[in-house]
């Protein structure tokens, strides 16, 4: 319960693909967790690879995160300073006037605009990278990046038009799912530059920042749709009423314009300084490292996209699905029946000493031998993005023989995605220096055994904050001190966000790793043309 605090309280909600993380600060000399909460919602996947989630689920969700955050922590709502979003990203909210979701908002999984991307990008004369020369020049010189994969939001906006005139008819705004969020709180409609910057037609050249008339024209956006943008520190507006009584907060609580995922994690992570780098492993996943220029590698689908901090950009590599592995893994290899989930579920948390049934199954991957027996895992389950982007991309367990069993295969899924984080390692750092001592964030980084096998695979130091599934919201929490002017600069978080633990990578298991790590690699490249072949016509 509430003893007083002599620092400012905060509200920083992080918006994922599975649930809402409501995280209660108090800053002053240091930002300390008060308490928080987890609201879950579903993800709905459609034909044709959709992938959607409801509007009003998140909207709920921050609702009853902040009456249940200020319920158990005894704070009155009145101490509440400020609040920030941070939300996953290249999300497509498409509202009327009064800011309602006329359709289930399209998440960044959606990858049903086949057609779309082809037709606006890779149809031509000229080719490079198999995309229309001409058209690839005019992005990359504008905004630095290339809307170059079907899940990207300019193409899923133009899904929208050419297969749902009605909805598109009475779109006033097109939205990402912080900025969907910002309005419920204040009726306004804004976007920050990260979330414009990854619609690709917001240009990011120094002194020339705006949405650009030419790029809307070329693939048919009406720029009416496009919304105001405002800086991640800027005061966008205050809660109204009706927003205030929904979520147990006073009319007029300053609200700021947040941040995305890539962004305010990075923040959070305390990579705050050039080339700082982090590994994030979410339902999602990527490397990200802090660049103080624009950069692109088009061969290997790695962009930079402008972050909160306005002096830095994110130079970011994606992968798809990666926490999300060991949650298939938990659904669909640890436990055969929901009753077996159950019964397992209740073992783990009340009777074993385990705080979630992820920690057991981490627990029992240590049963397995680093290598898993062989059995290698790729965690492409929803396609992949960087290095090689490629909607049709799948999972699979490579070398399974006669003495394979379930803790080996367990073992070779978080393996599986600590070989995918070392690939885009290598890759953004072909861009930038190579760093020994990498930040893990993310729910992936509350495992030992996960840090643990990271550093082994990957070489090198792997570091971990407090609370690392929680980066999210902390950079939240520092956009709201940097602009409620309690924070100078964002520099000043650095100190505030320090290692608690290092992993050290053990030099007896480099040569299984990298074995594993080459054959890895080769499985995308002999596996491609099959791929496509069974999914494409999904």
């Amino acid at each position: 319960m509430h003893e007083g605090h002599d620092g400012r309280y905060v509200l920083a909600y992080d918006i994922g693909t599975t649930g809402n993380k409501t995280c209660l600060y108090a800053i002053d000399d240091s930002i300390e967790l008060v308490d928080s909460s987890l609201v879950e919602y579903p993800l709905y996947f459609t034909e044709g690879g959709g992938a959607e989630q409801a509007a009003d689920d998140w909207w709920n969700a921050v609702c009853a995160g902040t009456r249940l955050v200020l319920e158990k922590s005894g704070v009155p709502a009145v101490e509440i300073q400020g609040i920030s979003f941070c939300c996953q990203m290249q999300g497509s909210v498409m509202v009327d006037a009064d800011g309602v979701a006329l359709r289930n908002p399209m998440g960044y999984m959606d990858s049903r605009a086949v057609r779309q991307i082809d037709e606006g990008l890779h149809y031509g004369l000229f080719r490079i990278a198999g995309c229309n020369a001409l058209r690839l020049f005019n992005w990359l010189r504008i905004t630095g990046g290339c809307p170059a994969t079907p899940k990207d939001p300019v193409w899923k906006y133009l899904w929208v038009k050419q297969n749902e005139p009605e909805v598109y008819a009475n779109t006033y705004k097109w939205l990402d799912v912080k900025d969907y969020l910002v309005h419920r709180c204040t009726g306004n409609f804004c976007m920050t530059p990260d979330s414009a910057n990854v619609t690709f037609l917001y240009d990011t050249r120094p002194g020339r920042p705006g949405w650009h008339e030419g790029l809307c024209k070329t693939v048919g956006v009406n720029m009416d749709h496009l919304p105001e943008v405002r800086q991640s520190t800027d005061m966008v507006g205050g809660l109204t009423e009706k927003a205030a009584s929904e979520m147990g907060l006073v009319p007029g609580t300053p609200v700021f314009g947040g941040g995305g995922d890539v962004s305010l994690i990075s923040i959070g992570a305390g990579c705050l300084d050039l080339y700082d780098t982090n590994i994030y492993v979410g339902t999602s996943g990527w490397v990200s490292s802090c660049v103080d220029t624009r950069m692109v590698d088009i061969q290997n689908f790695i962009a930079s996209i402008r972050g909160a901090i306005p002096s830095y950009y994110n130079y970011i590599a994606e992968q798809e699905t990666s926490g999300l592995c060991l949650k298939w893994v938990r659904d669909h290899l640890a436990l055969d029946e929901i009753g077996m989930y159950l019964q397992a579920r209740h073992i783990c948390e009340t009777q074993s000493g385990y705080a979630s049934l992820y920690e057991y199954l981490s627990s029992v991957v240590n049963e397995s031998e680093p290598g898993a027996g062989g059995v290698i895992f790729t965690p492409w389950l929803q396609g992949n993005r960087a290095p090689r982007e490629d909607p049709y991309a799948r999972a699979m367990f490579f070398n399974i023989g006669l003495n394979t069993g379930k803790r080996m295969m367990i073992r070779a899924v978080l393996e599986g995605v600590a070989y995918h984080k070392r690939w885009l390692l290598e890759a953004v750092e072909k861009r930038v220096p190579r760093r020994e001592s990498v930040r893990f964030v993310g729910g992936g980084a509350h495992s030992d055994v996960w840090c643990q096998i990271m550093a082994d695979v990957t070489g090198r130091q792997i570091e971990t904050i407090e609370n690392p599934q929680n980066a999210g919201a902390l950079g939240a929490a520092v956009v709201i001190a940097v602009g409620l002017g309690l924070f100078t600069s964002f520099e000043k978080a650095k100190a505030m966000i320090p290692v608690k633990h290092a992993y050290l990578p053990r030099g007896a298991y480099r040569d299984v790793y990298d074995r594993g790590f080459s054959i890895f690699k080769g499985l995308y490249a002999n596996n491609r043309r099959a791929f496509h072949t069974l999914n494409k016509s999904q």
